[in-house]
This record gives C-alpha cells, sequence and structure tokens, in this order.
C-alpha cells in the first residue's frame, strides 16, 4: 500500500508539476509495477508519456533490475513500428523511462469495443496491423549490437494489449526489454495468469525459444482480428495451457466468411504446432500478407476513419486534452533539470558502456543523490535529447498520445536458453505433490 508521501503528484494541463526535465500533465495508465504520466518537455512544445516505477517495488532490487534492463534495451530500438524510448533515469528517487506519446487505443480496447457492437475489424485492417507488426518485430529479432554481433531478441509478450494503434493510423508494438529479467520471477503461477492464451507451445513447454515464438503469437493476434472470438480459451488456466500446447486451430473462415482461403492458409501457417512448418521470420510473415493486400489497394487512412468511428468521444476528449496541455504556460526563468538520464544514443545492450550526461547526474539540494552507478556504469557524456517538433492536430492528425494500458508483462531479450520443464510439466507436478526442479 502507497503512503499518501510515496505518491507522485500527477499534475494537469493548468498545473503542470515539475518532474525532473519534464513538465507531468495528468496520470493515464497505472499498472502493477509502473504508473505512465502525460508530461512535456520544460524547453518544447513535444509531449511525452513518462512511465514512473510504483515506489513500494523500488524498494527491492530485483524489480528495479527489471525496470532497468526494461529501459536498456528499449532505448536501442529505432523501428516506426516500435514505440520510441527516449531515455533512462531517476528523479527524486523515482526510476523513469520517457516514451513517444501515441494517441490513439490498444488492440485490446479495439477488439472488446468490435465485441461490443457486434462487429469485426475489416479484413485489410487486420492484415495490415499485423503486417506492420511484423515489420517491427522483424527489425527487433534481427538487431545487432555495437559490434555487429546478433542479440537474438524474442518479444514473448506479443499480444493485444502491446499493440498500439495510433488515431493517425500508426501501427506500434509497446514495451520490448522485460523478459529477461522476468524470466527469473516466473516460477510462480500468478505471474504469467491471463499471458497463456498467446505463447506458443514450444512457450508452454518451457523449451528453447526463437523468433518463430513471436510469429506463433501474431497468428494467434491474426485469427482474433478477423474472428473477433479469442483462438485459445478453456474454464481454467489448466485447461488453456492444454489446448495452447496441442495448438489445433480451426481456419478463420468457419467464423468470418469474408476470410478468403488464401489468407486461411497464412493464418494457419503462422500458427503451425511445429516450429519448421511455420514461418520462419516476421518478415515472410510480413512479405505475404503484403502480397495479400495489394488487390484491396488499401489506404492507412481507412484505419484511422475506422478508429475514430469506433471510438468517436474518446478522440474528441483526448483531442481536447492535448490541446490544453500545447496551451499551457511553460515556467519561466531557469529550471533545474534533476533527471539522471541514460539517452538512447549511448546506450549499451550489454551494460558495460552507458553514457550519463555529468550535468544531469550532478546531485541537487532537493533531489536524493544519485551516482551514474545507481543506474548503470558511467562513460562518456551523452549528447543532449534533441526534441522535434509537435505534431499539429487536425482532420487527419492529431497529437501523438500515450498508451493507455501500459503493459508491465514479460518480454525478452535473450537467444535460446537451456531446456527446463515446462510450465505445463510444473503446474502438473504440483498437483501431484512432486517437485520439479
Amino acid at each position: 500500500m502507497e503512503s499518501a508521501q510515496d505518491k507522485l503528484n500527477p499534475g494537469s494541463p493548468t498545473e503542470p508539476v515539475a518532474f525532473g526535465k519534464y513538465l507531468l500533465m495528468g496520470l493515464i495508465a497505472r499498472g502493477g509495477m509502473a504508473e505512465v504520466y502525460r508530461a512535456r518537455s520544460r524547453n518544447s512544445n513535444r509531449l511525452f508519456a513518462i512511465k514512473c516505477m510504483r515506489p513500494q517495488l523500488a524498494k527491492e532490487s530485483r524489480f528495479v533490475d527489471m525496470f532497468l534492463r526494461e529501459g536498456r534495451l528499449a532505448v536501442r530500438l529505432e523501428h516506426e513500428c516500435i514505440v520510441r524510448t527516449y531515455e533512462l533515469g531517476r528523479n527524486d528517487g523515482r526510476y523513469f523511462i520517457a516514451m513517444e506519446y501515441i494517441g490513439g487505443k490498444d488492440l485490446t480496447q479495439i477488439l472488446r469495443r468490435c465485441q461490443e457492437s457486434q462487429a469485426r475489424i475489416p479484413v485489410p485492417h487486420a492484415c495490415f496491423i499485423a503486417a506492420k507488426m511484423s515489420e517491427g518485430l522483424h527489425y527487433a529479432h534481427t538487431l545487432n549490437d555495437n559490434d555487429g554481433r546478433p542479440l537474438a531478441i524474442v518479444n514473448r509478450d506479443v499480444s493485444p494489449s502491446n499493440v498500439r494503434i495510433g488515431y493517425d493510423g500508426e501501427v506500434k508494438l509497446l514495451d520490448f526489454g522485460i523478459a529477461q529479467a522476468m524470466e527469473k520471477f516466473t516460477s510462480e503461477i500468478g505471474i504469467l495468469k491471463g499471458k497463456f492464451s498467446y505463447m506458443s507451445p514450444e512457450q508452454i513447454r518451457g523449451m528453447p525459444v526463437d523468433a518463430r515464438t513471436d510469429v506463433f503469437s501474431l497468428g494467434i493476434i491474426l485469427h482474433e482480428m478477423l474472428t473477433t472470438e479469442k483462438l485459445f480459451r478453456g474454464d481454467t488456466e489448466f485447461q488453456l495451457m492444454e489446448r495452447v500446447r496441442n495448438a489445433e486451430v480451426v481456419p478463420p473462415s468457419k467464423f468470418n466468411r469474408r476470410v478468403p482461403e488464401e489468407l486461411d492458409r497464412v493464418v494457419l501457417k503462422a500458427l503451425a504446432r511445429d516450429v519448421a512448418d511455420r514461418y520462419q521470420s516476421a518478415s515472410e510473415l510480413a512479405a505475404d500478407l503484403s502480397a495479400f493486400l495489394k488487390p484491396y489497394r488499401f489506404d492507412p487512412r481507412e484505419l484511422v476513419e475506422h478508429l475514430r468511428g469506433l471510438f468517436p468521444s474518446d478522440y474528441d476528449r483526448e483531442a481536447a486534452e492535448l490541446a490544453a496541455c500545447y496551451r499551457a504556460l511553460l515556467p519561466t526563468g531557469d529550471s533545474e533539470e534533476a533527471s539522471l538520464v541514460v539517452h538512447a544514443s549511448a546506450i549499451s545492450l550489454d551494460g558495460v558502456s552507458i553514457s550519463v550526461s555529468p550535468e544531469e547526474s550532478a546531485p541537487h539540494s532537493h533531489q536524493e543523490q544519485t551516482s551514474p552507478q545507481s543506474l548503470v556504469p558511467h562513460a562518456a557524456p551523452a549528447p543532449a535529447l534533441a526534441s522535434p517538433p509537435p505534431k499539429q492536430s487536425g482532420q487527419n492528425a492529431v497529437p501523438a498520445a500515450p498508451p493507455s494500458s501500459p503493459p508491465v508483462e514479460p518480454v525478452e531479450h535473450t537467444g535460446p536458453t537451456p531446456s527446463k520443464p515446462g510450465l505445463w510439466a510444473r503446474l502438473r507436478g504440483r498437483l501431484k505433490g512432486e517437485s520439479i526442479k
């Protein structure tokens, strides 16, 4: 339970609250591990989503390590289909990650609205979204470190809540970087509750995973977008895990007559139980989806109109809130930047070479003294973060908005892992009273 002094004043557009180099302008989401605030830079009109680790978790080193691992990887991912992370730091004892602010909805919200209105995401829209997700995943899967060595990143948490669809038609994956740390803390069943239905069969079994496990998860999402029905479900977690493990898939055309046989083949190949029968890379899946889309002559503006039509009042409210943020008066005079910041341009994935701006790492009278080593080893000074001009609002574009429900569940930065008893084996052993190591 958080005490009153632990709570961060979220601020508002009319009464912004200083947070290092940022001005907080309202709480936009709260998760089990972090809270996300709308924020504006002190020296520009740029808006950010500031993810702050919850203070009670910051008292445990394992959660701090997990949060920092997320940030270390996220700042390296620069792709149009992945939400951009700009910096990782600590201000007044609070660890934070500064991300781009994306206005729109996550895919979970969109699917839920479609179910409520007894509608479906149009087939071309679903294929476009899946193709963009594939592009982002392929970029992450093939990313190298500074020495040109493959990082072997596997997301492991490709789920609808981790996909953001912007009111301007952008499709973005959220929150890479947590799984390597989270893998240490997933021995308890409850930690993964709710994620089983988007896992691959090999992930459920606890087998080594690679990029093809993300392809399977993406196949699940594509199936659900085409049918507006969950692919894997069960009355109990054990039943659900068994169904994922067996990977028995009904073609989406059985639920939606608008799905042609050609698209059925694409979905079923992505959802092949055997990894050898599956798409061997996300780029292969993206290529087939793009080829399927060609005859439709799909225009992303169609997705813009569809999303705004699903959420007309939410779109108007968000546009008004962001306009208020841009109108807010900035503090006059010089302002200290109390943030200890790690910039994307200088961070290394292995945590060995990380740059911290010396002027930002200097302690202030009102801030807990923090050395660079509390985040990462000190190296050469990092360049200042550039702030490009904000997007202009209008009929076909709105200022970017933050993730509405930023997920804090596992993602992975790791290669193949040693074989170990799978989740299913461990759970079955617990029911029998066995001790499975």
